[in-house]
């Protein structure tokens, strides 16, 4: 493992060799139990390029009252990898610091540091964090990987949003805003906004906290609170750079949503997030923010609401009769979906997937993940009844008569194109 001044190491040959037969969880554990009597440079090399290779997204590491657990994250689960004696724990997380830029004398505070990891021609990106806990630190490991980054056709649109998103993004000004919880992949979807309108003759710039993956061609900035450099701060600031289109990470106070109101009445197209639950949710968190519903209509383009689902594991996949029960959600909640969506007619004999398992997807039945979205366009119709400060409920139920289709109708439509199961639908949304 080769380190530099830059916090960039390298996984080397010999450890790539080593992990990319790695096919699951299980094979991963054994792969670092062969590892525990070597240095601690080999065994982090395994550690992180064993979990690379299994794209998971985040490594736990959290000391308990003797030992500590391992876990690594893959497409939103948890998994349990192997217990590690404390000692050894403490080796690789001053190895760690180390590389991250952490203080190893400070243990009674969090702290946040990064490091980079290159593996074949990859570069991957990592953000961590530790944390005081009851029995030592936990450090959490956020791994960046670049192949994360998506085009907007991969994201798991229907026909009909691809086409609306596609217009909406190269109108020249307004705000488009993308909602959902944390790991919902508002970040990603945003991404591929961006990935799809770059192109020379536009100036795009970005505030972010943190920057979490490079795009060429794209001023990125980061909010750094210490230094007095915040959403608002910078925004203002990048106002003045005669930008066309503009990112926002997140609207989190009054100032923020603010100028960036202002921004896209003003001829810019400006990209956000937000947490709501839902695509109506968006108007009532602005107004809750402060943001007043006149300057909120006529600057809201379109508003997003989203969740990930695990894809059933295709190596795996089988299909069964739909139940009574189950048809009767189908048949109850995709009764009055827009004309221009086809789905399969929902009787008895209905085939729906189901997870099976298998060594390939960690005997889960899921590999991979998709977006399920809503989204509602403001029209002059949808701006007027804004301008009422309306519920969520009442934007909603607007919405939906206007053809929005929801969250989990969208989710009941990819179980029926094959894609997911009803139980993974559910664990992510409900009607």
């Amino acid at each position: 493992m080769k380190e530099e001044i830059t916090k960039q190491t390298e996984i080397s040959p010999k450890a790539v060799s080593e992990i990319q037969s790695l096919l699951n969880v299980l094979e991963f554990k054994k792969k670092i139990e062969k590892y525990l009597g070597a240095n601690i440079t080999e065994l982090l090399e395994i550690i992180l390029g064993g979990a690379i290779h299994l794209r998971s997204s985040d490594i736990h590491f959290e000391p308990q009252k003797e030992k500590t657990r391992l876990r690594i994250r893959i497409d939103g689960m948890l998994y349990d990898v192997l217990v590690l004696e404390t000692s050894l724990y403490h080796k690789i997380l001053n190895r760690i610091k180390l590389l991250s830029g952490i203080k190893l004398n400070v243990t009674d505070r969090p702290q946040d540091g990064r490091f980079s990891i290159l593996i074949k021609n990859d570069v991957i990106e990592v953000r961590a964090s530790t944390l005081p806990s009851e029995y030592g630190e936990t450090i959490v490991l956020r791994l960046l990987n670049p192949k994360d980054l998506i085009s907007i056709e991969e994201l798991g649109l229907r026909k009909d949003l691809l086409d609306l998103f596609l217009k909406e993004i190269k109108k020249p000004n307004g705000m488009i805003i993308v909602t959902g919880p944390t790991g919902s992949g508002k970040t990603t979807t945003l991404y591929a906004f961006l990935k799809e309108i770059q192109r020379p003759e536009i100036k795009v710039i970005t505030i972010e906290d943190p920057i979490e993956y490079h795009l060429k061609g794209i001023a990125q900035t980061q909010v750094d609170p210490q230094k007095g450099y915040d959403f608002a701060s910078g925004l203002r600031s990048i106002v003045r750079q005669d930008p066309d289109v503009i990112l926002v990470g997140e609207i989190r106070d009054l100032e923020t949503a603010q100028i960036a109101l202002q921004a896209a009445l003003t001829g810019h197209l400006v990209f956000t997030t937000l947490h709501t639950n839902d695509a109506a949710g968006t108007v009532t968190r602005l107004i809750s923010l402060g943001a007043k519903p006149f300057n909120i209509a006529p600057a809201l383009n379109l508003a997003i609401a989203q969740r990930l689902v695990r894809k059933v594991c295709t190596k795996c996949l089988k299909f069964k009769n739909a139940d009574e029960n189950e048809l009767s959600k189908f048949k109850k909640h995709l009764k009055n979906l827009p004309k221009n969506i086809k789905i399969p007619n929902i009787q008895k004999g209905l085939k729906i997937p189901v997870a099976e398992g298998c060594p390939e997807c960690n005997f889960t039945g899921y590999k991979g993940r998709t977006g399920i979205f809503e989204a509602f366009l403001v029209d002059s119709e949808l701006e007027s009844f804004i301008l009422k400060s309306p519920s969520v409920s009442a934007l909603k139920e607007k919405a939906i008569k206007k053809g929005m289709v929801t969250m989990y109708q969208d989710g009941l439509i990819k179980v029926l194109e094959g894609k997911t199961t009803l139980q993974e639908v559910e664990r992510v949304t409900s009607p």
